[in-house]
């Protein structure tokens, strides 16, 4: 059983990192859910729980992304429908509508894809897919949430009388309108609304002349407002079946509602489900604002994050436009337990809360920042020691609050526990204080615990020196300028750098040197050795960092030279090629001019031809020689292209080939479908074909289609229809 304490979470800033995830939740009891986040309780729930957030994460890579979990929240629903002979509204019948066709598609989706969602596939299993409550509800209530007038047969034939007697006073009301208007009984503004009703505005003497009911007057008395009698009669009527109409709707909801009773149960589950997506899909955006991964988690027990940030500070540092340093920090079996020494302000604390907050992060389902093969195992109790913690309320000193504490280590740490304590055995006599630390730490190494602890005491460094399975590290410095690098070095204690801090600061010299006289003479040597390696480390990291950009630099270098030598051994090359291609003509006319010269001299023909047809048959010879190499070379360059080649389009073809394969699926898909049925009129078009003519007439399955410029005759099941023809 995995228990991390509330305290541990706190000192780790855990809840700041949920307070920014339930930003990106889009429901009420997400929102809820995420500020409550907690690690998962075994090792089996932790794991599932970090698939099902890398599976949402992966989901946008996804052609089919998953479908929107929205909803809104039906605990009032729920709440009625555990009260006997309550009544749902029909608002609250539309949310529950809203959130069963959620559920529903959700289901459907992961059961299409359940090879890509394997673990978010099984955080759904438990439920059924189930449209008999939404056909149910939507058979009655509209998609703007209104009452069907089909919802029953006595609230159909009211609404069709409502809207009878509707136009009856419509009707009513104008013929009286028209009648006194031209008696001249009416006012120029002729009628007005009253109590949502119409009223003929009468000139106030002509009041007792016009039939009906006095619904008011006018603040100057000069118009009274009357609703003529056939209005009256008409009103009375229709306020009769609105009547009707209300007590239809209410039984109609009363029974909808005593059908939903029997699904309590499966709505709270889906209100359930649908808000653990809500803070999966949150998480999961989080994780994309943080560059987080899901880093490989092994059983044995290790700790080895590579390129690992604080995300807070991340965040944070991101909105200020400023650089975050990331951790290289490795925990494993020969190691521990981690001492981590140097000056203030340079990251000890900070790097102490990375690691203990990206491990309740993951252990509580989270992607966390770090390089993909870092490797991380889960701890059954992450205990922190952090920040001042003076007890005012128990009026107890930093020191006193800090034993009780170091006795709640002692008393919970094992083999299966990680620990980690900032400014360890600060707060009492520096001499006592270590020696105390350094019992408490030897305990916690013979437990076999895991841990990081940040100090300045020298004997907690000489301590992880001496123990196998002990390191420490320091936080690097600058010598020269003694500016925080905020880069984790392990192996070595580092120097507090006191002195040398003191005097860059100002202090006069006169007075560092006095002060060096009080200390021990050893515990000054110790720190001064250790100062002496930090500073060597920098120099030599400086040196390290020199040769690698001077390396890189070389590479680049060779590089440019070696494209320069092939560009110069291609055009060399080429003037070879010239240059032998010239010489050759040079000898071909050389030796013609000897013939031509020979034949002037003797005038022989027939030695003539003799000569050149020899000549021309060693050229030739030669040519053929040529030809079979260059043939050779090229099919060799060809071969040699064509494997390029290949290999490049191979991954097209493939995914011209899925393509097509799912092309070919929605075809067969659309051919099972059934055919409309072709009538004359109807506007088709040949399948895969473009061009829309009408039908002008259908014969023994073919059919005559007009094309504006021409007709054709064209077989019924290569049709498909565009337009019905109208009716």
């Amino acid at each position: 059983m995995i228990k991390i304490s509330s305290k541990s979470l706190e000192d780790l800033e855990f809840p700041a990192v949920c307070n920014q995830i339930s930003e990106f939740c889009i429901t009420g009891l997400g929102k809820e859910k995420a500020l409550n986040i907690q690690p998962f309780p075994n090792y089996k729930k932790t794991v599932f729980g970090l698939d099902q957030t890398n599976e949402y994460f992966n989901s946008k890579t996804k052609d089919q992304p998953i479908p929107n979990h929205g909803f809104d929240a039906i605990q009032q629903e729920i709440k009625l429908l555990g009260i006997e002979g309550s009544v749902i509204e029909i608002g609250g019948f539309r949310k529950i509508s809203a959130i069963t066709e959620t559920v529903n598609t959700h289901l459907k989706y992961f059961k299409k894809y359940s090879e890509d969602y394997p673990a978010l596939s099984e955080t759904v299993s438990h439920l059924e897919f189930d449209l008999s409550l939404l056909n149910q509800i939507n058979a009655v209530i509209d998609k703007f949430g209104e009452m069907k007038d089909d919802a029953s047969p006595l609230l159909q034939d009211l609404r069709r009388s409502i809207n009878s007697v509707r136009s009856k006073i419509n009707s009513s009301f104008n013929s009286a309108l028209s009648t006194y208007n031209s008696y001249g009984y009416l006012d120029e503004i002729r009628e007005s609304v009253m109590e949502n009703v119409r009223v003929l505005a009468v000139k106030s003497m002509y009041r007792r002349k016009v039939k009906g009911g006095i619904m008011g007057n006018s603040k100057t008395g000069s118009i009274v407002y009357i609703q003529p009698e056939a209005t009256y009669k008409y009103t009375r009527e229709l306020n009769n079946l609105q009547y009707e109409e209300k007590e239809e709707v209410k039984r109609i909801l009363k029974a909808l509602t005593e059908f939903t009773r029997p699904y309590l149960e499966t709505l709270k589950e889906y209100q359930e489900l649908l808000s653990d997506l809500d803070v999966i899909a949150a998480k999961s955006k989080y994780a994309e604002k943080i560059n987080g991964v899901l880093p490989k988690i092994t059983k044995s027990r290790e700790l080895q994050l590579k390129e690992a940030y604080h995300p807070l500070l991340y965040i944070n540092n991101k909105k200020k436009g400023e650089k975050t340093f990331p951790q290289n920090i490795e925990l494993a079996e020969n190691n521990r337990i981690m001492v981590i020494s140097g000056p203030n302000a340079g990251g000890k604390s900070i790097t102490l809360k990375t690691v203990g907050l990206l491990q309740v992060m993951l252990q509580s389902g989270m992607l966390i920042p770090v390089h993909e093969y870092s490797r991380m195992c889960i701890f059954k109790k992450v205990l922190t020691d952090i920040g001042d913690n003076q007890s005012i309320e128990n009026h107890l000193s930093t020191y006193s609050y800090r034993l009780k504490n170091m006795n709640r280590f002692l008393r919970k740490c094992d083999d299966k526990t990680l620990f980690l304590i900032d400014e360890f055995g600060t707060g009492s006599d520096p001499e006592l204080g270590g020696a105390l630390a350094e019992t408490f730490l030897e305990v916690f190494y013979e437990k076999g615990s895991y841990g990081i602890l940040t100090t300045h005491y020298a004997n907690l460094k000489k301590l992880a020196s001496e123990l196998p399975d002990m390191s420490n590290a320091n936080m690097m410095f600058d010598s020269r300028t003694l500016e925080p690098v905020y880069k984790l070095q392990t192996g070595e204690a580092g120097s507090s750098f006191t002195f040398e801090v003191a005097q860059k600061n100002g202090i006069p010299y006169s007075l560092i040197n006095r002060s060096k006289k009080k200390v021990e003479r050893g515990k000054i040597c110790f720190d001064r050795s250790i100062a002496k390696l930090q500073k060597e480390r920098s120099v030599l990291r400086k040196t390290t960092d020199s040769l690698k950009e001077k390396e890189d630099k070389a590479a680049a270098q060779k590089d440019k030279l070696e494209e320069v030598n092939s560009r110069i051994q291609q055009k060399l090359e080429s003037y070879q090629e010239l240059y032998d291609s010239n010489q050759r003509l040079i000898y071909l006319g050389q030796k013609i001019n000897d013939i031509s010269e020979k034949y002037f001299n003797n005038k022989k023909k027939k030695e003539l031809i003799g000569e050149f047809l020899k000549l021309v048959e060693i050229e030739n010879s030669k040519r053929k020689k040529e030809n079979a190499k260059q043939q050779k070379a090229k099919k060799a360059k060809e071969r040699k292209l064509k494997q390029e080649v290949e290999k490049k389009i191979k991954p097209i073809r493939e995914k011209k080939q899925e393509e097509k394969k799912k092309e070919n699926e929605i075809k067969k898909q659309e051919a099972n479908k059934p055919k409309a049925k072709l009538k004359i009129g109807d506007l088709v078009r040949l399948e895969d074909g473009k061009a829309v003519g009408s039908i002008d007439s259908i014969e023994k399955g073919k059919a005559i289609v007009n094309y504006g410029m021409f007709t054709t005759s064209v077989g019924l099941e290569q049709l498909e229809l565009v337009q019905a023809a109208k009716k």
